[in-house]
C-alpha cells in the first residue's frame, strides 16, 4: 500500500470514526439548513471546512502553530454549539442566495480549530518524513471524501423524512440543530477547560 493510500485512508477514517463523532456533529450542524437540492452549496461548505482544517493541520505539523491540546478539545464542541445555535435562531429562509452565508464562514473559521484537534496524533505519525506535503494532501483528500459521504447520507435522510413524513425543512432544521446543540453542551462539560 502506498504512502498516499495510507494517509488517504487515515483521513477518511478520521472523519467517519464514531468515537470521534465531534466532527460528524459539526458537519451535520453545518448542513442542517440545507436540502438535497442545495447540494452544490453544501459541497462548497464542506470544502471550506476542509480548507480551514488543512491550514491549521499543516501549520501545526510544521510547528508554526502550537496550542494546548486541552484547550482545542474544549473549543471543538463550542464550534459545534455555535453553529447549531445559529441554525436555531435563524429566522425566515434557511439561507440567503445573495450574500455569503454564515455557515460558509463557520465552516472555514471553525475548520481552523478542528484541524488542530488531530494535529498532535498526525505529527506523531509523520515524524521526520520527507513526504509530509504528500501525506498531508492525502489525509485531507480522505477527510473531504469522508465528509461528502456524511453529507450525502444526511441529505438523503432529510429528503426521505420530508417526503414520507411530511416534515417541513424549518422543523427538521430545529430538531437536528437542537439535538446537536444539546450534545455539544454535554461535550463542553466533559472537556471543561476552566
Amino acid at each position: 500500500m502506498s504512502t498516499f493510500s495510507v494517509y488517504f485512508q487515515l483521513g477518511f477514517e478520521h472523519i467517519l470514526d464514531v468515537n470521534g463523532y465531534d466532527h460528524i456533529l459539526f458537519v451535520i450542524a453545518l448542513c442542517a439548513i440545507y436540502s438535497f437540492a442545495d447540494w452544490k452549496r453544501v459541497l462548497i461548505l464542506v470544502t471550506a471546512f476542509t480548507i480551514g482544517h488543512s491550514i491549521t493541520l499543516a501549520l501545526s505539523v510544521f510547528n508554526v502553530v502550537n496550542l494546548d491540546t486541552e484547550l482545542i478539545e474544549f473549543l471543538i464542541p463550542i464550534t459545534i454549539f455555535i453553529t447549531a445555535f445559529s441554525n436555531i435562531v435563524r429566522k425566515g429562509k434557511t439561507y440567503s442566495k445573495n450574500k455569503v452565508q454564515t455557515n460558509y464562514v463557520f465552516g472555514l473559521f471553525f475548520g481552523l480549530i478542528h484541524g488542530l484537534g488531530f494535529s498532535n496524533f498526525l505529527k506523531g505519525l509523520l515524524g521526520k518524513s520527507s513526504n509530509v506535503v504528500v501525506e498531508l494532501l492525502a489525509f485531507n483528500i480522505g477527510l473531504e471524501i469522508g465528509q461528502i459521504i456524511i453529507v450525502l447520507v444526511f441529505l438523503i435522510t432529510t429528503s426521505i423524512i420530508a417526503l414520507f413524513f411530511n416534515v417541513k425543512q424549518r422543523d427538521w432544521k430545529l430538531v437536528i440543530s437542537s439535538a446537536v446543540a444539546g450534545i455539544a453542551i454535554m461535550l463542553m462539560m466533559e472537556k471543561a477547560y476552566w
